[in-house]
């Protein structure tokens, strides 16, 4: 890499690495972000000292992650701790108040979101909404929590007349993907990356010769590599929110974004059907 990244990009690069990562490598990577003492005077032994490991494993686990050696990533590490404390949110504690609870859930949240417009490809944002703005049939797939977030995006599509289906059980999913063509799009939703019954339905779409988006916190997961497009959302872990919590907020404001992007390719069509479906829901209020 050898490069002076934007502070903010730098953890979260790092994070999306880890499914490339062994046991060993990430452990030593969590050493590294876990010292809140780590600046570019912090010397290679005494990495390698700390984590257990040898300087030349450190040293490998630096060009794994895409630098050019200890010297890079220390001094981007460092620029990311140093701009990063500024805003860290302590950990939840059974002894905080109400307003300290209150204040470092949302400092979570702002963090995920900052993190993840620093890392944001405006091009895959690009070519995602002319997937979807283009598409016959728009099929999404997501279990658990991931399926809220499908379910949240496609009803901002059908209010301006762009018709998607959610599927959130295994069979659905594989029936849905199997009657996909060339002209339509398949998005796959998954925090980790690794949700199988998400990745097969993925993977028979792309087979069956369909657009495939992926939306995820990883960028080197299997779901990311059975995608044309990956959009990626971050977020630090927390022993009690865990990755999921602040993530979540992410993927929602990637797909408002997606959401404005397909608006945009044609706003009059858009503005027309988002007046008759409000039409359409103040009478049914009424009635």
């Amino acid at each position: 890499m050898n490069e002076v990244m934007d502070p903010k990009s730098v953890g979260p690069r790092i994070r999306m690495m880890r499914p490339n990562l062994t046991p060993l490598e990430a452990k030593v990577v969590d050493s590294v972000f876990g010292r809140r003492d780590f600046s570019v005077e912090t010397a290679l032994k005494d990495v390698a000292e700390t984590a257990g490991v040898s300087e030349a494993m450190v040293v490998k686990i630096a060009k794994k992650l895409g630098f050019s050696g200890y010297r890079d990533f220390r001094q981007n590490v460092a620029d990311y701790v140093r701009v990063s404390d500024a805003e860290m949110h302590d950990e939840l504690s059974p002894d905080d108040s109400g307003a300290e609870i209150v204040s470092k859930v949302f400092r979570a949240s702002i963090q995920a979101l900052e993190e993840t417009l620093a890392i944001a490809d405006v091009a895959a944002f690009e070519r995602a909404a002319d997937f979807i703005a283009d598409a016959r049939q728009r099929d999404l797939y997501g279990v658990g929590g991931s399926a809220q977030i499908a379910r949240d995006v496609a009803h901002k599509f059908l209010r301006i007349g762009i018709h998607a289906s959610v599927y959130d059980d295994a069979h659905m999913m594989a029936m849905s993907a199997a009657l996909l063509g060339t002209r339509d799009v398949a998005i796959g939703f998954s925090h980790s990356g690794a949700t199988l019954v998400t990745l097969e339905a993925l993977q028979i779409a792309r087979r069956r010769g369909a657009r495939t988006i992926a939306i995820t916190n990883y960028s080197h997961s299997p779901l990311a590599e059975a995608a044309d497009v990956v959009l990626c959302s971050t977020a630090r872990g927390s022993p009690l929110l865990g990755e999921n919590a602040a993530a979540r907020i992410a993927q929602l404001n990637i797909l408002d974004a997606i959401f404005v992007l397909v608006a945009q390719r044609d706003v009059k069509s858009a503005e027309a059907a988002l007046v008759r479906t409000k039409e359409a829901v103040r009478d049914k209020r009424r009635g």
